[in-house]
């Protein structure tokens, strides 16, 4: 007797979860990895750039807004 066709397509995927790990395996081993210093730096980069751009809204928004009150008074 032959195995049932539920118990076949549960392997067949099984079989298919178990490549999808190994294929991540092997992926993950050529991704590069930053050092602690190049992690430390691009994060720095990163906030500047945030309150930078954070900054520069925050004047644009006070400089329309005053504008804003200027028309409609």
């Amino acid at each position: 007797m032959g195995v049932p066709a539920k118990t076949k397509k549960e392997v067949k995927g099984i079989q298919k979860l178990n490549k999808l790990f190994k294929d991540v395996r092997v992926e993950l081993k050529k991704v590069h990895w930053p050092t602690r210093k190049e992690l430390l730096i691009f994060t720095t980069i990163v906030l500047i750039s945030i309150f930078t751009v954070g900054v520069f809204f925050w004047f644009l928004d006070t400089g329309f807004s005053a504008l804003l009150r200027l028309v409609i008074r």
